[in-house]
């Protein structure tokens, strides 16, 4: 396939909402990263994530995915807010103000996928002398591939000390997508990891869960143990919680590209005014009626409304022990 084909798919991305958007071939992931994740895994710095150990064929090798993958078309779409939560009050994550991305991106790669089969240049694409019917599958955290390995491959980014992607002139605030497709396109190439010496990202984290020269570890993570984790959170990393109750962005927050960022104008992805009238006060009192409200097609019923509950009472008495 030509670049020109290509560009075209990038740029039917972007008028889609895509911030970015880059193209990699699909094949094995390469040794050096298959080999790390393998020894993350045996560390369990996967923590309770057990689902990470599953198909690990298939998130190694994404071709295991759909029968005739050539392509893999990567996307981020940018959920940078225009309008926080006000300091002072508790806090969720940035990525859990509006809708559920998961329905959100793939919608868009569905429509991005019929773009793809409606261009000239699919319809007649053969293997040989063999014309191929056009297949693809779409995913958003959805399936066993290694999302920011491939965004790096199709040159979206570079995985930053913090361990998210981080977008040139967009910084890490993004949802990833992918489309695996059936027939072969013009690729882009990774980019330089241009971090440098900056260690701010580490220097936020408040439970050591980044830490130079070592892998990431989702056992001391914020956003693991209030989202993930269905037991109690160990007390030394409550302690740690400050006013988060559902994730944690401080690394995100720390990181200098994120300066660069501009708030999305992506309608889904914006907070509700309920959400951001929120007190302290009204976050101890929330009932199951007012969480399951409040939340409505959020991704925030991840971590169900009895860990919410757990969340802020650990805050809570967070705050009573400071008092005394």
């Amino acid at each position: 396939m030509n670049s020109a084909f290509s560009n075209r798919i990038k740029a039917e991305a972007q008028r889609l909402g895509f911030f970015a958007c880059g193209i990699a071939k699909a094949e094995r992931v390469d040794e050096a990263a298959a080999t790390q994740f393998r020894q993350w895994l045996r560390q369990g710095r996967q923590a309770g994530m057990s689902y990470m150990e599953n198909h690990l064929d298939k998130r190694l090798d994404p071709r295991l995915l759909m029968e005739g993958a050539e392509s893999i078309v990567c996307v981020a779409m940018n959920y940078t807010p225009a309008r926080r939560i006000p300091e002072g009050e508790y806090q969720i994550a940035a990525y859990a103000y509006g809708q559920d991305y998961h329905d959100i991106v793939k919608e868009r790669l569905h429509k991005l996928a019929a773009f793809i089969a409606n261009d000239e240049e699919t319809k007649t694409y053969t293997i040989g002398a063999t014309p191929r019917t056009f297949a693809y599958r779409a995913f958003s955290d959805s399936a066993p591939i290694l999302e920011r390995y491939w965004a790096v491959k199709a040159g979206l980014g570079w995985t930053g000390k913090n361990r998210q992607l981080i977008v040139p002139h967009g910084g890490s605030m993004f949802f990833l997508g992918e489309l695996l497709l059936n027939i072969a396109l013009a690729t882009d190439s990774p980019m330089e990891n241009r971090c440098g010496t900056c260690q701010r990202c580490i220097e936020a984290c408040p439970t050591g869960a980044i830490r130079a020269g070592q892998d990431f570890d989702a056992n001391l993570c914020l956003s693991y143990q209030t989202i993930e984790n269905r037991s109690a959170i160990p007390e030394h990393i409550a302690r740690k919680m400050g006013d988060s109750i559902y994730g944690c962005d401080r690394c995100q927050q720390a990181c200098p590209w994120n300066s660069h960022a501009h708030p999305t104008d992506e309608p889904a992805l914006q907070p509700k005014d309920e959400l951001l009238r929120m007190t302290k006060d009204r976050w101890k009192t929330i009932s199951e009626d007012d969480y399951r409200r409040l939340f409505k097609g959020s991704a925030v019923k991840r971590a169900k409304y009895s860990g919410l509950v757990r969340n802020i009472k650990a805050v809570s008495n967070n705050e009573s022990r400071q008092e005394r």
